[in-house]
């Protein structure tokens, strides 16, 4: 009807008609080809040969290699706020990057050797000049970056954001130009005398010990000869004296549900999309920098970073290898925080959960300092009393929100636990292997995190724990953690190694 066609010409035909002027040979033999193979054979564009000419090539401009004069700015989009579309966003100002471990701000990043060079240390503010265009931005000492240059995360410094994003960081696009967007050379650093304080979550990048230089294997790692040739390095690490047992484990541990995870530090990239999921799911608040910077930081869930290096100390490297660790609550089952607690505020239940009852905790904190995994946060102010009602529909109605003065920490999503064993119980079976996932689990887009059962010899849980690279952090401390890590392999080119 619309080419002017009859009204009753059906489309079916009329997409025959069309295709049998395109078609060669037998109509319905090449129809039925055309209908199998989705495609016509004749349809793709030509093979395209591009050749670049090395005239062509000698033709780009080339740009002077970074030095002490003359310093190269890199922007990069920052991994929370993006290109600032989100800087209005707390939970994501608050998130900490996953290299620097700042949250809201960005600085400008340096190597260590161009630190020492120019005289700059952390927080020192410098003002960075392109020109006649200029910003001021804190310094950050960042192991990996290359020398004579400096990175610049954009979505910072901005005025009409928001009531939290206004002002927060320094505006990298000052500097930007459309010309320039993403390099700029002839950059200068001029130190302004002023010092800034950042918020970081982690100020310790390296896995040796701050006072007695020793090493410890907080992550394990190999290459995957070494692990061919000792497939159970990671749990061989740790060489210390077989430990009495102090407390009966309950009997119950044989029999009905019993909860663990695993976390596999070789598919980790470190992304934090974890600890937004889990900061959404439990009704975690927003602090900000003020309290972060005095180490009162809420997320249940931290992504630790660790810089290694074979030789010397990993933060002064030019080019150290990185690891990322998330670190939740362990459900430890000799559980330090239970042994000190004087109103028995935590407490382990049957099915292994290390457990938190608000209403009993006095916040003493004692649990907190008994924790060697320092994973147990504590609410110093009431970050609820004055959220307006909207904030307030859109936190998950099947937590406890807190008031200040009580420790908080991981539960392995308890709520979602109890939710699937509900449901169970009315079909009349068992929790299903999968039909649990924590937050941080169902987040993970790596799938590094498995949950469950460990009663279950099928579960995936059970045969996550079975690999030979499972191991437990600080398993030295016998207070056997219901959460354990899968060691990290790495598989570098020899060729590149020896180079």
């Amino acid at each position: 009807l619309l080419v002017g066609e009859a009204a009753d010409n059906a489309g079916y035909e009329a997409v025959r008609a069309t295709w049998s002027a395109v078609l060669s040979g037998e109509f319905d033999e090449a129809w039925n080809r055309l209908l199998h193979a989705g495609l016509h054979e004749s349809s793709a564009n030509p093979a395209a040969g591009p050749a670049a000419g090395a005239s062509a090539v000698a033709a780009l401009p080339v740009s002077p290699a970074p030095s002490r004069e003359a310093l190269e700015l890199s922007f990069r989009v920052c991994p929370s706020m993006y290109d600032g579309r989100y800087a209005n966003n707390g939970w994501l100002q608050e998130l900490p990057d996953t290299v620097t471990k700042l949250t809201w701000s960005n600085a400008a990043l340096i190597s260590p050797a161009t630190a020492d060079a120019l005289g700059l240390q952390r927080e020192d503010v410098v003002r960075i000049a392109v020109g006649d265009r200029s910003v001021e931005a804190p310094v950050w000492i960042v192991p990996g970056q290359a020398d004579w240059t400096v990175g610049l995360a954009l979505g910072y410094g901005r005025s009409a954001a928001g009531r939290v994003g206004n002002g927060v960081g320094a505006d990298a696009y000052a500097l930007r130009t459309s010309a320039e967007p993403w390099i700029v050379g002839g950059v200068t650093l001029a130190k302004t005398g002023e010092r800034a304080e950042l918020a970081s979550v982690q100020d310790h990048g390296s896995m040796r010990e701050p006072l007695t230089g020793h090493t410890r294997p907080i992550v394990r790692e190999a290459t995957l000869d070494e692990y061919r040739h000792e497939p159970g390095f990671a749990a061989e690490m740790v060489e210390h004296p077989p430990l009495k047992q102090l407390f009966t484990d309950p009997q119950s541990y044989a029999q009905g549900y019993q909860w663990a995870m695993t976390i596999d530090l070789n598919v980790c990239t470190g992304c934090n999309a974890c600890v937004v999921a889990c900061q959404s799911e439990n009704n975690i608040p927003v602090v900000g920098p003020e309290q972060t910077r005095a180490g009162r930081e809420m997320q249940w869930l931290r992504v630790d970073r660790y810089f290694a290096s074979p030789e010397g100390d990993p933060e002064q490297q030019a080019d150290p290898e990185m690891v990322f660790q998330p670190v939740p609550c362990m459900h430890c089952e000799n559980a330090p925080c239970e042994q000190v607690c004087p109103v028995a505020a935590t407490t382990h239940d049957d099915e292994g959960l290390n457990t938190m009852v608000y209403n009993r905790c006095i916040g003493t904190r004692y649990c907190s300092n008994n924790c060697p995994y320092k994973v147990r946060r504590f609410n110093y102010f009431n970050f609820t009393k004055d959220m307006p009602e909207i904030m307030q529909l859109a936190q998950n109605p099947d937590v406890t929100v807190r008031s200040r003065g009580v420790i908080e920490k991981c539960t392995y999503c308890t709520q979602r636990i109890n939710a699937a064993k509900i449901h169970a119980r009315l079909d009349g079976r068992e929790v299903i292997d999968g039909e649990i996932q924590t937050a941080c689990q169902q987040a993970c887009p790596a799938d590094a995190i498995v949950f469950g059962n460990l009663n279950d010899p099928q579960s995936a849980i059970v045969q996550a724990k079975a690999q030979d690279r499972n191991y437990a952090m600080l398993s030295e401390l016998n207070v056997r953690p219901r959460t354990t890590y899968l060691a990290k392999l790495r598989n570098p080119n020899p060729e590149l190694v020896e180079s």
